[in-house]
């Protein structure tokens, strides 16, 4: 009985971080859905300006002009299996609070998967974004179960959001 429920559990865990597929575009009824539970956004929410720019041939996040409000519903996505606050506990994955600048797999008390520890990442800007954006990708046979956010401006707000409720630096 214990074999026919493992692929549930793919299946549930991929629901949980939104199960985002190849387009970015909502349907109608996860949009509905995400309008239902939205929490209000912060009162100085701004205007999006492009999440990544060309510079001298490499990526380069810019989180100017992110949006708190949309960053706060993508992280809902997350939230699931992380979260941010200092001394926070860790869930299926690491509580992010302090990771910019830090190792990847470095936190005590959490079981990394061994590819991720031996991925010698450092988590700035650009890593972060690379593994928003697509984190089978950037790291192969990593556990994590999120297929990945698409949208650059979504993984630019989400950022800025998980930065900002961390307390970490937003200097580029």
């Amino acid at each position: 009985m214990l074999r026919s429920l493992i692929p549930l559990a793919s299946v549930l865990a991929l629901g949980a971080c939104g199960g985002e597929t190849e387009t970015s575009e909502p349907s109608a009824s996860s949009a509905s859905a995400a309008a239902q539970s939205a929490t209000p956004a912060p009162a100085a929410t701004q205007t999006a300006s492009p999440a990544v720019t060309e510079a001298e041939g490499t990526e380069v996040l810019a989180l100017a002009g992110a949006d708190l409000g949309n960053g706060a519903r993508q992280f809902r996505r997350c939230q699931s299996c992380h979260t941010l606050n200092e001394g926070g506990r860790h869930t299926i994955g690491p509580n992010l609070h302090g990771v910019l600048g830090n190792t990847a797999a470095s936190q005590d008390g959490f079981a990394y998967s061994s590819q991720l520890s031996d991925a010698g990442l450092v988590w700035d800007l650009d890593t972060l974004n690379a593994w928003i954006e697509n984190p089978r990708e950037l790291v192969r046979g990593n556990r994590m179960s999120f297929v990945g956010l698409r949208n650059a401006t979504d993984r630019r707000d989400v950022i800025a959001y998980i930065l900002q409720e961390t307390g970490d630096e937003l200097a580029e």
